[in-house]
């Protein structure tokens, strides 16, 4: 059935957008950084399970194991000793959200950079549970179910997290007003770090489950930034409920303008959906309008 045949292959395609997205909201929406280099840092991950499993004969999903405590701590690193100190030179958010946008910019040449110089400019692709099963008469891959899975359960993980325990609660303040959030004793700075780190952690993941079904090369991080950052203001910057289903109706419609119409208009169509949905909700689907 064609109409199911698109829905189950959007919500694989959207299931990963959201994932992927969710890295974004919280470096964004609540460390306040625009993260240009956001796409490389997804592309090196991919890079990374890739030798891992060609090299060493590590599984993608074992290789999660080791790329996410990696991304947790590079990015740490990366917010606490150059991000932190630029932005805190910043007089107000508008700011602080410049100087990150400088200095990611510059991250981002020096990730793919290094990546050029390791991999070359060629594409890259591995065959990783590549196995054909037929779901309700829709032919699927396993890779493909696989990281559905760990979309869906990450994602609720994280907004359960968020939504209810006290660092989640915490973060959340962080996003809507830091000014006020540190008037009740919220550290800030230390919160922000970890949303940071986290993020890279989340990326991470969408990078090495990418890498077991889509071709890549060093190139092609900026694509995963836009998409992310699409998925990010059209769910409602800081909004982890936003940005899952964003990331849903974002791989739903490409899928279905892929299938029906051309597969040369799915960024059309991804621009049109994002354009439509700000201009009747211009702070995004879960956005709320600030005073």
């Amino acid at each position: 059935m064609l109409l199911f045949d698109i829905v189950l292959s959007g919500l694989v395609l959207g299931g990963m957008y959201a994932l992927i997205a969710l890295g974004l909201t919280l470096q964004y929406g609540v460390a306040r950084v625009m993260n240009l280099s956001y796409g490389e840092s997804l592309i090196a991950a991919a890079f990374g399970a890739l030798s891992l499993y060609t090299g060493l004969g590590l599984s993608p999903l074992t290789a999660l194991l080791l790329a996410v405590p990696v991304a947790v701590v590079l990015n740490w690193l990366l917010y606490r000793l150059l991000l932190e100190r630029l932005m805190q030179r910043g007089k107000d958010r508008g700011a602080q959200e410049i100087d990150s946008i400088l200095v990611t910019f510059g991250v981002l040449f020096v990730i793919q950079g290094i990546m050029l110089v390791a991999f070359g400019g060629q594409y890259y692709s591995y065959s990783y549970l590549s196995i054909p099963v037929v779901v309700l008469g829709s032919t699927l891959a396993v890779n493909r179910l696989v990281a559905l899975l760990f979309a869906a359960v990450i994602g609720i993980a994280v907004y359960v997290l968020l939504t209810r325990t006290r660092v989640g609660t915490a973060v959340r303040g962080i996003a809507v007003d830091a000014n006020a959030a540190r008037l009740v004793g919220i550290d800030v700075s230390s919160l922000s770090g970890l949303a940071f780190a986290c993020g890279g952690g989340l990326v991470a993941v969408g990078g090495v489950l990418v890498s077991m079904f889509l071709t890549f090369n060093a190139s092609m991080g900026v694509v995963f930034t836009m998409k992310a950052l699409v998925v990010v203001i059209m769910g409602g910057v800081g909004n982890v409920m936003g940005a899952l289903v964003a990331g849903l109706m974002l791989g739903i419609v490409e899928t279905a303008v892929a299938r029906l119409v051309d597969p040369g208009l799915t960024l059309a169509a991804t621009y049109a959906l994002f354009l439509a949905v700000l201009l009747f909700k211009p702070t995004g689907l879960f956005g709320r309008a600030t005073s």
